[in-house]
């Protein structure tokens, strides 16, 4: 089992102007740069209407392997490593766990969700299930998950290996770091080496998409506002300049 250190974070700015576009925009901005698929396929928001993002804690899980772990080992609750990556957490971090797709083995429960809620986390996202249902909806936390299971963690097939290491979560891979937005279509994972460019891009996609739902709403041509047609191009900008926005 491993520990290692703590992530870097990115800016808050480029975190908050991520989460204003939302995981739609940034799935389809980020699949027209070539990253195919960025959403966490699977794993379903537990409470509608939540919204985040931040960076990116992981934890890895693998199937148990009895040369390589035993239940016995987590008498001392130091060598629990899903407790670790929950020490990592600052305001506005997001937990993401590669738990298999296991729907067996609820990887947090009430007292550690109380405790990341206490630290400030922004959500939690796990590539299975969590316990303890009806205390954790009382917290108000934002989830992300497969599902729930009165199980704990380590009862059935896995075992938590690695805080803060490269991850599989939903299909997708996941960096210490990387930044998650996750809102009612689901978790995208966005490296931060392309949060620049994805926010251009997005904030000129939603723009436009403004624009063109009001024109949608009036019953004008799919055919010219949707996607915008270089014959309304002109009109875009006149209603940009109406609304007082700048290049």
């Amino acid at each position: 089992m491993t520990q290692t250190s703590d992530i870097t974070r990115p800016p808050k700015e480029m975190v908050a102007a991520l989460k204003e576009l939302g995981a739609a925009t940034i799935a389809g901005t980020l699949g027209h740069m070539g990253f195919r698929n960025p959403h966490m396929t699977g794993i379903l928001p537990q409470t509608k209407g939540k919204v985040i993002a931040g960076p990116a804690l992981t934890l890895q899980c693998l199937p148990q392997r009895p040369d390589l772990f035993s239940e016995g080992e987590y008498a001392d609750p130091e060598t629990q490593l899903h407790r670790h990556v929950l020490y990592h957490v600052q305001e506005g971090d997001v937990v993401v766990v590669d738990a298999r797709g296991d729907m067996r083995s609820g990887i947090f429960g009430d007292m550690m969700s109380t405790y990341f809620k206490g630290r400030g986390g922004a959500g939690i996202i796990i590539d299975g299930v969590m316990r303890d249902r009806p205390n954790v909806e009382q917290l108000d936390l934002s989830l992300w998950l497969k599902g729930w299971s009165p199980n704990y963690h380590v009862q059935t097939d896995i075992y938590p290996n690695a805080v803060n290491v490269p991850i599989a979560c939903g299909g997708v891979t996941v960096m210490p770091g990387d930044i998650i937005v996750a809102d009612d279509d689901g978790a995208v994972v966005v490296p931060v080496s392309m949060a620049e460019a994805i926010i251009e891009d997005g904030k000129k996609h939603a723009e436009w998409e403004v624009f063109s739902r009001e024109k949608l709403m009036a019953g004008a041509d799919l055919r010219r506002y949707y996607p915008l047609h270089p014959d309304a191009e002109e009109e875009y900008q006149e209603w940009r300049k109406a609304k007082g926005l700048t290049s």
